[in-house]
């Protein structure tokens, strides 16, 4: 998605330490005394990245970045096999979220979250609905165990060659089962070559169910460096082996929480790996949502969503 401010660089950054070990990478850019904005990223464990820097104007928003535990610069690495997952569950993200923002010092801010980046964002959200002004939500994603298997197991149904080079990543007594817990298994592992191995597998699959869209780069998961990809797949397993520790249809049916906090759903027609329901019955179960569907778009977005997305910037920053 093409941004529309050019580069900006962070007045200020630090390292947020949670008190049970780890240091939370936090960044601010824009205007010191402009409109609070929180980038949630996605993932869950791809780090922040530059790009939503330029997505803000900078004259009137503060934008806020952080990396998530065990990702980006946040310490210790989930790419380091000694990293202890438990300390690193959706609940550790909100409050997270909610210590980054006392810390920085005000009331309410702005989330922006796309993919896993929308689920973060309504847990926060729905936790605290008093500390968030509005919310603007891409690729909306409610981390349901619907929603997993549907992406690890029922969109082979489009890729057959290569969910099944997925499958036949892990042991043969998995193979008939939970998939994504058979792969955070082994990304445990004290090996650093089944660990490697099943990093390359699961984002050659990732890469496969975003091929057919029409826009943005191809493999963006395999292309990452090995670090960041281990850090991804580790974390990714390991929260959706959980059901990301929510309960089923959670976020959806507690949006009602959400009533008075404006809301804009920018969501792919095409995006197989989350197909559009999800963002269909939160904008039904969300008091005053919006939901804009793009019909170019899939997962990673087009030039049509980074206007959309754009134009809510623009709009919640003039309120």
């Amino acid at each position: 998605m093409t941004a529309p401010y050019p580069p900006i660089d962070p007045y200020d950054h630090g390292m947020l330490d949670t008190g049970d070990g780890n240091l939370i990478y936090w960044e601010t850019c824009g205007n010191p005394d402009g409109k609070p904005a929180l980038v949630v990223h996605g993932g869950p464990g791809s780090g922040c990245s530059t790009g939503p820097r330029r997505s803000f104007d900078p004259e009137r928003y503060r934008i806020i970045l952080f990396d998530q535990r065990g990702c980006g610069r946040s310490t210790p690495h989930a790419a380091d096999p000694t990293t202890d997952m438990k300390l690193n569950t959706t609940e550790h993200l909100i409050a997270d979220m909610e210590q980054l923002r006392e810390h920085l010092g005000f009331e309410r801010w702005l989330l922006f979250g796309s993919s896993w980046g929308s689920t973060l964002s309504l847990a926060y959200a729905e936790r605290h609905p008093e500390r968030v002004s509005e919310i603007v939500l891409a690729a909306v994603t409610s981390t349901r165990r619907s929603e997993i298997d549907w992406l690890y197991r029922g969109a082979g149904r489009f890729f057959p060659d290569a969910w099944e080079r997925f499958r036949d990543g892990v042991p043969e007594a998995d193979r008939g089962g939970d998939l994504v817990g058979a792969y955070a298994r082994l990304m445990g592992s004290p090996d650093p070559d089944v660990r490697a191995r099943a990093a390359t597998d699961w984002c050659a699959w990732e890469d496969a169910v975003l091929s057919a869209e029409p826009n943005g780069a191809p493999n963006p998961y395999g292309g990452r460096p090995p670090r960041a990809k281990l850090a991804f797949v580790r974390i990714c397993s390991h929260y959706f082996a959980h059901g990301a520790w929510l309960e089923e249809g959670q976020l959806i049916r507690d949006a009602g929480r959400l009533a008075g906090i404006p809301g804009v759903l920018i969501h792919g027609r095409l995006d197989i790996g989350g197909p559009l329901g999800t963002a269909w019955e939160l904008a039904r179960a969300w008091p005053g949502s919006e939901l804009v569907v793009i019909e170019d778009s899939g997962h990673k977005g087009s030039a049509a969503m980074s206007a959309a997305l754009y134009e809510a910037f623009e709009r919640f920053a003039r309120e």
